[in-house]
């Protein structure tokens, strides 16, 4: 159903001005610190130790509640400077780099945990998911000996009530009883007596088993009504987080009264629930952080199991309320996510970070507060950053036409529903209508040279002294460029029709032929480095091979990228009107392309562009295929029988003509014999010489005196490189398998048999006898542009051009033939030759093109 109002817009009261309202609730202190101030925590009592492990123990600290100076004289235990440093970056490998949008969860110090009936009980016979309910324990511990101060408020105690209660009734029935009266209804205020003593004593055993202690705190709605009980809570709380002692929270439902029950658009009360309660008590407490944890990842604008639904990652009730449709009430709980949204937005007004998360996920509630980005962001910071994209999507959406642009429009399924639908209209155009098509954006970004230069010169100068020199090389439209952009698009143009390529013929029986074809994969999201000269080679790829796209460029490329995507898209609409802007979209926010990553049934295929970090993130939080590769560590072998001239000049070019780029060369492996007889020290005279500096490997820094490398496996994007001696071929081939990143590797070499047993034997994308690592590229290998470089052994290897960004599929012809079991059909397999009409017709055009890198 719809949510029926806006319930936390601007108009309507915030979710403190509902309390106010209601229950006359007073603030314990005078207000709450800034949300602002990093580090700030519920009082001004100076940071505690967490214990050691097995005993708990704390030394008295007089330091500031500042994160870098925390328990830094308990070297045995991780600090919180740790968990705040070193324990983000560790999920960073694992995860992808946490997000800046939620710097502030990861700096928070206070957090109030909320587990719902949903995560502690399973969902067949609701009964206790201890396996579940340890695991979150055991993340608790995990911030708690980082110095964390981890408040928990729990459900589940009438499940575990419900479940001792039917037992009983069991055992005190006859048979007649159970079986006219069966199992019966347990009331939930019995149940809620027998069963928070058990809760406790789980969460006492489970706490135990880490060296930690919880003390059990029940409360009722009336308590807030009472300024008393609102200091006490504040003390009795504060006493036992300074022993390090978990807080454990529950509503007392056993003698509660006014409860009432969840619905999709029913009255919203402020402490109907747990969910509302942990939000109370996180304004009360000062928290800097509440996580409410469910079943599902997060907010949705709809059901979530609902496939049409989209997730949201940050919360905005401006732009969200009057999209999100609830689905049915908790069926464990009294809570759902409508009491989650008006809980989340009511702490948040108190200026409380919240995320809503889902409590079944591997390391969740680690995850949330390392800063990465998942479950739902409510922030009041966070929230108008999402309405002024939403805007400025608005006003560029319809800058053709007076009509408002729903925020639908713009939600990540239904880009990339909409690019399928416009790739297939691309697929129809003939091959000369595609080619045409090319040549007038080509056309189009000559004429509009000046307009690209000036908002590449904004993004250029607004990344001043906030990127690296390497990255600004890249942002940077040089001179030329532009013509260089639209020769590129014409020698794409000009490339044989890439779809509907006929591979093979086969007579499968008489009479029934069969034909393989080349054909689009579909819809591509790709997402690229702050190189905006890549956005018009990708999408000149993408036209040609009939695939729909969806763009993420950096944010220091923003101006550029927009401009240049409006060029293209205006084109497109313009030229061939059926098939529209949608087939190209261009993606502003991160927060879409993590929900575009869950898409794997309208997207087809994923291609990263940037650091390894980026990468890796993307492979493991997606199940689309994800083409391209993590590292670019690139080998150069010199073996003894090379000309050393010529290995100095291909060293130095593979490495100071682009030092950043991914085919550039990383270490070099030098045959001993070539330290003997000296051509390795005119070597490093050249390279020296160049500009170069070098590290040496762990032969190489005792033998030549250099410094040792950081590691075996390093890339470094400068005007750097490892030198490591080596005995044999065989055991440079084996040194660069063990930590080369498959990219490209090279030998240097006079011997013809030594050269092709290297080109044999190496397992890497491109493998070089005698030239530069830099070759291995898409301009250069003659594929017109490149959508990246792949490492992978599936589908397309090297450099990624139209072919491959192409699938096959079969086309069978027949005259009524069946198969019934096989009984009546003579297969004769037969291969076929091809036909005239298969070869592709050639869009015959001027030629030209560019390098990408």
């Amino acid at each position: 159903m719809q949510a029926s109002s806006k319930p936390h817009g601007n108009n309507g009261k915030s979710g403190q001005e509902k309390i106010l309202a209601e229950f006359a609730y007073q603030p314990a202190a005078e207000g709450r610190k800034h949300a602002g101030e990093v580090g700030n925590s519920s009082s001004d009592k100076p940071p505690k130790t967490p214990p050691q492990s097995g005993n708990g123990n704390m030394s008295s600290r007089t330091a500031s509640r500042t994160f870098s100076g925390l328990m830094a004289d308990v070297p045995a235990c991780l600090s919180f400077s740790d968990l705040k440093d070193s324990y983000p970056a560790d999920f960073e490998s694992e995860h992808g780099p946490n997000d800046p949008s939620r710097e502030l969860v990861r700096q928070a110090r206070r957090v109030v945990v909320k587990i719902g009936t949903a995560c502690v009980t399973r969902g067949q016979d609701s009964r206790l998911a201890l396996g579940r309910l340890g695991a979150l324990v055991e993340q608790l511990e995990t911030l708690v000996r980082g110095g964390r101060e981890i408040i928990l408020v729990t459900s589940g105690g009438v499940s575990i009530g419900r479940q001792k209660l039917r037992q009983q009734k069991v055992l005190n029935s006859s048979p007649l009883e159970m079986q006219f009266a069966g199992g019966g209804q347990v009331p939930s205020r019995a149940a809620a007596a027998a069963g928070q003593s058990g809760l406790m004593a789980l969460y006492d055993s489970l706490f135990g088993m880490m060296d930690l202690q919880a003390a059990q705190v029940l409360v009722t709605r009336n308590d807030f009504t009472d300024p008393t009980f609102k200091e006490n809570l504040v003390t009795t709380v504060e006493d036992l987080l300074g022993m390090n002692v978990v807080p454990v929270f529950n509503e007392n439902d056993a003698i509660s009264k006014g409860v009432v029950k969840a619905t999709k658009e029913g009255p919203r009360v402020a402490f109907r629930d747990n969910d509302s309660l942990a939000a109370l008590l996180a304004i009360e407490l000062k928290a800097d952080l509440l996580v409410l944890l469910t079943d599902v990842d997060g907010l949705f604008d709809g059901p979530p199991a609902d496939p049409k639904s989209n997730f949201i990652p940050t919360y905005c009730p401006e732009v969200h309320d009057e999209l999100i449709k609830f689905g049915d009430p908790s069926q464990g709980g009294r809570g759902g996510m409508v009491s989650k949204l008006d809980a989340a937005w009511m702490a948040a007004s108190a200026g409380v970070s919240v995320v809503i998360a889902s409590g079944k996920a591997k390391d969740g509630v680690l995850q949330v507060t390392a800063g990465n980005k998942v479950g739902t962001l409510f922030s009041k910071e966070a929230a108008q950053q999402v309405k002024q994209e939403w805007l400025q999507a608005q006003k560029e959406q319809s800058a053709d036409s007076n009509k408002p642009v729903k925020m639908e429009n713009t939600a990540p399924r239904d880009m990339a529903v909409r690019a399928r639908t416009a790739s297939r209209a691309l697929q129809n155009l003939s091959s000369k209508q595609r080619a045409q098509l090319l040549h007038k954006i080509a056309e189009n970004l000559l004429a509009k040279e000046d307009e690209i230069m000036q908002e590449n010169d904004k993004d250029c100068q607004e990344a001043q002294g906030k990127i690296s020199d390497q990255l600004m090389q890249r942002l940077k439209l040089k001179p030329q460029k532009i013509k260089q952009l639209a020769n590129g698009l014409r020698s794409i143009a000009a490339q044989d029709e890439p779809i509907g390529k006929t591979l093979s013929r086969m007579e499968i029986a008489e009479g029934l032929q069969l034909q393989k074809v080349t054909a689009p994969i579909g819809v591509l999201l790709i997402i690229f480095e702050a190189r905006p000269d890549a956005l018009p080679q990708i999408a000149a790829l993408a036209i040609r091979s009939g695939n729909g796209l969806l763009l993420k460029g950096g944010k220091e490329a923003a101006r550029s990228n927009a401009c240049l995507h409006k060029i293209i898209t205006d084109t497109i609409a313009e030229e061939q009107p059926e098939v529209g802007r949608d087939v190209i979209s261009l993606i502003t926010s991160r927060a879409n392309v993590d929900e575009l990553l869950k898409l794997n049934d309208v997207i087809d295929l994923v291609i990263p562009r940037g650091s390894n970090a980026l990468v890796t993130h993307i492979q493991q939080n997606t199940k689309i295929a994800v083409l391209g590769h993590a590292d670019g560590i690139c080998h150069i072998y010199i073996d003894p029988d090379c000309d050393i001239d010529m290995a100095c000049k291909i060293c130095i070019d593979s490495k100071i003509d682009y030092p950043a780029a991914c085919n550039a060369v990383e270490k070099v492996l030098v045959h001993e014999a070539l330290a003997k007889d000296g051509r390795l020290y005119k070597l490093q005279s050249a390279l020296r010489e160049a500009g170069v500096t070098m590290y040496g490997g762990e032969r190489a820094s005792r033998a030549l005196s250099l410094e040792r490398a950081k590691s075996d496996r390093h890339e470094y994007g400068e005007a750097e490189l490892t030198l490591e001696l080596v005995n044999s071929m065989d055991e440079a081939i084996d040194h660069l398998h063990a930590h080369g990143s498959g990219h490209t590797e090279c030998i240097i070499t006079e011997n013809k048999d030594t050269a092709e047993e290297f080109l044999r034997r190496v397992d890497a994308a491109c493998v070089n006898h005698n030239a530069t690592t830099r070759f291995s590229d898409g301009f250069r290998f003659g594929l017109g542009a490149e959508v990246g470089i792949s490492t992978s052994r599936i589908h397309a290897r090297g450099p990624v051009g139209v072919e491959g960004l192409l699938t096959t599929r079969f086309l069978l012809r027949g005259h009524g033939q069946t198969v019934e079991k096989d009984a009546h059909i003579q297969y004769t397999h037969k291969p076929l030759p091809l036909k005239e009409e298969d070869k592709a017709p050639l869009a015959s055009t001027e030629s030209a093109g560019q390098s990408t890198q």
